[in-house]
């Protein structure tokens, strides 16, 4: 396993580890040290079939010191952590001549495209495990485009609206102010090879695509990236989160949240979480915080530390919804959050593990895309009806309180959100169902061995 440095991969990675540990397969889970002691705690009796490989972090000008993942920079230096990332080729070469293990394959992310070709010389399989959804793979493209100029998008109203090798109705693409966000990160391409190529030249060269998806949720989606890939792409469910097996919590600091989310009606709270990346400005903050203040319902947001340390809450805000409203800016246990009966509703940057994550408990969702990838999940999920978007303007992104409040009510607590909620709890059963996720893994692992290289 070699996940690329952010946390929203590391997770999975490892969640996805312990499952095929569970299935009697060795694990070798490489990446580097800070990056190691950041994932779960691997439970005592796989302790003996997973083994950490750590890779020591190179040093990369213009990275701050013990900056290992993403959530330590901010994402306008995504592209020196990935100069780094690429420099951590040496030390995987050094593991495969050094290791006594066989190795059959290399499960990898997309910003390691360099990665099948090494592989290649120790003649061992590699699949690349994509943490996206099907819809937001597609949308990038076949990986013909590579050799095919006049495909490649070249401004930014380019991805706002369908690729042409989509040929059903869809609406799944970008906002012009998403756009921005989604460029910004790879401004000035330090690294010397764009997200875009890291993407599509992982697909080209490896043995087959992993999804974490299903065709209960995404068929036409699923079709059309075999299609464009021409090659093997397995779905392996959505790798639903366990509240028993959940990531080693601090179970102080979830007694006091259970204690608080006790004292709240059923299907009441709204659960705000932005991930580990967001990067917030005053303004949206401010019109964020207003916003759950407006809506009149108890919630629990969860805020970066360092957004907080780079803008104001609203003067008076923490003091007028005291007792309604909690503000953390510490680790919190999201999935037992989730999975408890208070919580109404999540606000959410619908980054794809959120958005699983959610869904995997049946809450009804209400969009906020920040960045990346997010805005088109937002375009799958609503299509789907599963939640709603907090109304922003097409250009610059700006958004009012009342509109904050509005959403959050719709989708909540309003007879016109009845239907959403209701479509929430039925996929439930898709995304929560732990035997219908164990089948599609279960043919995973049939395939990666009908695979492998002798």
């Amino acid at each position: 396993m070699f996940p690329w440095l952010a946390m929203g991969h590391l997770i999975p990675f490892f969640h996805f580890s312990k499952i095929l540990a569970q299935k009697g397969h060795q694990i070798s889970y490489l990446s580097t040290p800070r990056n190691l002691e950041r994932i779960p705690k691997i439970p005592p009796e796989l302790s003996h079939i997973i083994k950490l490989v750590p890779l020591p972090f190179p040093k990369v000008e213009n990275l701050p010191e013990l900056a290992e993942s993403s959530m330590d920079i901010p994402y306008q230096k995504a592209q020196f952590l990935k100069i780094a990332f690429d420099q951590l080729e040496p030390l995987l070469l050094t593991f495969l001549q050094t290791t006594t293990t066989r190795v059959d394959w290399i499960i990898f992310d997309y910003a390691s495209h360099w990665l099948p070709a090494l592989a290649s010389k120790f003649d061992v399989s590699t699949a690349y495990f994509c943490l996206f959804s099907a819809a937001t793979q597609a949308f990038l493209g076949p990986p013909s485009l590579l050799s095919n100029d006049t495909l490649l998008r070249s401004t930014a109203e380019d991805f706002c609206r369908v690729p042409e090798w989509v040929s059903f109705e869809s609406d799944v693409m970008f906002r012009l102010h998403e756009v921005t966000k989604y460029t910004e990160g790879a401004v000035g391409n330090e690294s010397g090879v764009s997200d875009t190529v890291r993407f599509l030249v992982s697909i080209d060269s490896c043995d087959l695509v992993l999804f974490r998806t299903s065709y209960e949720f995404e068929p036409e989606w699923l079709d059309l990236v075999c299609e464009l890939y021409q090659k093997p792409v397995i779905p392996i469910g959505v790798l639903p989160p366990s509240l028993e097996t959940n990531e080693s919590d601090d179970f102080e600091t979830w007694h006091h949240i259970k204690k608080w989310l006790d004292e709240q009606q059923a299907n009441s709270v709204v659960f705000v979480a932005l991930g580990s990346e967001a990067v917030l400005s005053q303004v949206e903050l401010s019109e964020l915080a207003i916003g759950l203040e407006r809506s009149g319902l108890p919630f629990f947001w969860v805020i970066r530390k360092s957004i907080i340390e780079s803008t104001q809450l609203p003067d008076g805000f923490l003091e007028r919804v005291k007792g309604r409203g909690v503000v953390s800016v510490e680790w919190v246990p999201q999935v037992r959050i989730l999975g408890h009966s208070s919580i109404g509703g999540f606000l959410t940057h619908c980054g794809w593990n959120s958005a699983i994550e959610g869904l995997s408990f049946g809450q009804v969702l209400i969009f906020f895309p920040v960045m990346n990838d997010q805005g088109l999940n937002v375009r799958l999920l609503s299509g789907k009806k599963l939640g709603v978007e907090i109304p922003r303007d097409m250009i610059d992104g700006s958004f009012t309180s009342d509109s904050v409040a509005e959403s959050i009510k719709l989708a909540i607590v309003s007879e016109e959100g009845k239907e959403l909620r209701a479509n929430a709890r039925k996929l439930k059963k898709v995304f929560g169902d732990k035997s219908k996720n164990d089948a599609y893994v279960d043919a995973c692992v049939k395939h990666l061995a009908k695979m492998r290289k002798p």
